[in-house]
């Protein structure tokens, strides 16, 4: 049976009303025809009080719906810019990791729709979670444990998504602070206008890897 991805439901999730803004000012072609882009609040527990709630509301398209967690992240690796785009091998927290599905395929499909933007970069690796914004130190440790960028939501998002039931889950961030700007320094709102205008991109290749999904069994 061929890949194809809009035969289930696709939930976008992703905390803060400006990640939301940017994505509903992205482009909408090619959208599967069950999409939901869901504001969860900050941290985890919001997160997943959210998915849950946004999971319930599916009807028949709750089991299988695919979920992906997107919006701003710290950089931990020294080197990556603000609009830097890094794709979740996997999602880590206090409660365990979750692998993601088809990360080759997102990461490949966000290096073409951001061609036009020179200097962005797509980078793969684990992405950590915290309940709290990252700085100095701690940012440190979270990349010696071989982590590349942290961010509140992500990890929760997919863990939740899938305590509900077998799902492919994913996670994309934008990098909006880094280790050598930080987010209490000027100039990061230049940083934040960058991670904004990219945010504002992925929307295509979001719908590509929702494609590029297996059907879900009945």
């Amino acid at each position: 049976m061929p890949a194809d991805g809009g035969s289930r439901a696709l939930l976008i999730a992703c905390a803060l009303g400006i990640e939301r803004l940017a994505l509903r000012g992205g482009d909408r072609n090619g959208a599967p025809g069950a999409l939901t882009v869901l504001r969860t609040g900050m941290g985890p527990r919001s997160a997943e009080r959210a998915v849950l709630r946004g999971l319930s509301r599916g009807g028949p398209h709750t089991a299988g719906t695919a979920v992906l967690a997107t919006g701003f992240c710290a950089a931990l690796a020294p080197g990556m810019r603000p609009g830097d785009l890094v794709v979740a091998a996997e999602t880590r927290d206090g409660d365990g990791s979750v692998p993601c599905t088809g990360t080759a395929v997102l990461a490949a499909a966000l290096a073409r729709h951001t061609r036009a933007r020179p200097g962005t970069a797509v980078r793969t690796g684990p992405l950590a979670g915290t309940d709290h914004l990252v700085r100095g130190a701690e940012r440190t440790r979270l990349h010696a444990s071989g982590a590349i960028a942290a961010d509140m939501e992500s990890a929760a998002v997919l863990r939740t998504a899938l305590a509900a039931g077998p799902r492919p889950v994913a996670a994309v961030r934008v990098v909006v602070d880094t280790p050598e700007r930080e987010l209490a320094r000027g100039g990061t709102v230049l940083g934040g206008i960058s991670a904004f205008r990219v945010l504002r991109t992925v929307l295509p290749a979001f719908y590509e890897w929702h494609r590029s999904l297996p059907l879900p069994r009945r």
